[in-house]
């Protein structure tokens, strides 16, 4: 699936993108990782990517000392603004994923990304690894969260391409059925992944999610 493809999909779901988060089977793993969360970026400038409709924004930003949150897509800002945030603390920006600027020194102390990990292409996250460098700053906390792939709960995957990468079929507002890429890494394929580039690497895991923290070289 292509970034654009990509783009136009998450952009016709905004509206009922948080419906994800409503399955009564995933709440106590939510809460959980939620916590760790909060834990994890309390106190620091963080730069958020492919914020969304703002769902963990608005978990995390009372405890940061400040976020600056991005997404590509204007209807998942016009959403995520309209939520409730400490006056001044949260500011909000188009920008894409892939192509962030560098920062500034001293500009971020942490980079989050929620649910972003598993829909870039396993050969394309070398590259996106370097980029985050250069647009959080070396020494930056990172944090990653994303799914766990469990049965009965998961969309199933509908096939696996050469690169090892897994798809998923989503259905689109208008009824329309469309492909995206879902991987599900294992613990050893995100340390051999980040291990080069990363220092003190951290990964939890519950049933339904995975978080990964680590500081950038």
């Amino acid at each position: 699936m292509s970034e654009q493809k990509m783009r136009d999909y998450y952009a016709q779901r905004a509206a009922t993108l948080e419906q994800i988060y409503d399955k009564p089977e995933r709440q106590h793993d939510l809460r959980e990782i939620q916590q760790r969360v909060v834990s994890v970026l309390s106190g620091h400038q963080v730069l958020e990517l492919a914020c969304g409709t703002g769902y963990w924004t608005e978990r995390y930003a009372p405890f940061a000392s400040a976020v600056h949150a991005t997404d590509i897509n204007q209807s998942m800002l016009d959403i995520a603004q309209a939520k409730s945030f400490p006056e001044g603390q949260v500011q909000f920006a188009i920008a894409d994923a892939f192509a962030m600027p560098d920062a500034v020194p001293d500009q971020y102390t942490a980079c989050f990304a929620g649910f972003f990990w598993s829909h870039i292409k396993r050969e394309e996250q070398t590259n996106w690894l370097s980029r985050i460098h250069k647009a959080a700053g070396k020494g930056s906390v990172l944090v990653l969260i994303d799914n766990n792939y469990v049965e009965g709960s998961s969309t199933t995957i509908a096939r696996t391409d050469l690169e090892g990468n897994t798809y998923q079929l989503r259905m689109q507002e208008d009824g329309s059925r469309v492909e995206i890429v879902k991987n599900f890494p294992t613990d050893s394929a995100l340390r051999k992944k980040f291990g080069p580039s990363v220092r003190d690497i951290r990964i939890f895991r519950n049933t339904h999610y995975w978080m990964l923290s680590c500081v950038l070289k």
